[in-house]
């Protein structure tokens, strides 16, 4: 019985590429799924479907192919799907376009993760039509910081900074998959970071303000570990107010509460 088993994004594309290498059409075929296969987060993790298709007893082989022997695909050539609507998700989309990092690299030293990283980055900054990315970095002990320069520096950034922070979770996995030792990676653009971290500051003092002046909390929007953490700390000298976060995250905010 002539065989084939392929790997593909998805299942239905692991099909047809099975398909077409026995040169048969569907109903001459018997399908088995041994995965579905996962398109991973941001395009990091994913996992290819594999099939395995065999040809139906009675159905004569293509002359093209009788001397062909059954091809198994390398899980390795499967390329992540790309997302469908790239205005709307304009990192998941340059991430799953950008070429996939192997899971199974061999850490090699500090200064190829480094180098990969900043590869990594060009290439989602292409996917979402940034061709004129710079990138500079320093190393303090564990810690890499990459400054990242472009026209296109807002686009980069995203709203309230969403863009630039998963850019920089996602550059964090792929430098400890080639360092030495552990990386801590951050990143900026154009100094973005420092000018939200005295936005954030005066914000909180404003607040804090308000409460003192209402005599009742008063809540921040939604916001991340790292921001909630700039107010905390702008407000820790205050002894006439108290912080805290509630919620869960992705809507986890900061409190300011007037001390009675």
């Amino acid at each position: 019985m002539r065989s084939t088993t392929q790997t593909a994004a998805n299942s239905e594309q692991a099909i047809q590429q099975a398909l077409k290498e026995l040169g048969i059409s569907r109903d001459q075929a018997s399908i088995k799924i041994l995965d579905e296969g996962k398109k991973g987060f941001l395009g990091l993790g994913a996992k290819p479907a594999v099939v395995i298709v065999n040809v139906n007893d009675g159905v004569e082989a293509p002359s093209s192919l009788i001397s062909e022997q059954p091809v198994v695909s390398s899980i390795e050539e499967t390329v992540s799907p790309v997302a469908e609507d790239v205005s709307e998700q304009p990192v998941e989309a340059a991430v799953e376009q950008s070429q996939a990092f192997k899971v199974e690299a061999e850490p090699a030293s500090n200064d190829q993760a480094i180098e990969e990283s900043i590869q990594y980055m060009k290439q989602v900054a292409q996917g979402m039509g940034i061709e004129d990315l710079d990138v500079t970095h320093e190393v303090e002990g564990k810690y890499v910081h990459f400054q990242l320069n472009s026209a296109k520096a807002a686009q980069l950034i995203g709203k309230r900074g969403q863009t630039l922070n998963a850019l920089e979770n996602l550059v964090q996995l792929v430098a400890n998959k080639y360092s030495g030792n552990f990386m801590i990676v951050k990143i900026d653009v154009e100094n973005y970071r420092e000018k939200r971290k005295v936005s954030l500051e005066q914000l909180a003092e404003r607040m804090a303000d308000k409460a003192r002046r209402s005599g009742e909390k008063v809540e921040f929007e939604p916001m991340n570990a790292y921001e909630r953490k700039i107010i905390h700390n702008a407000l820790s000298t205050h002894v006439d107010i108290d912080t805290y976060s509630v919620g869960a995250d992705p809507y986890r905010h900061l409190v300011i509460e007037p001390i009675q």
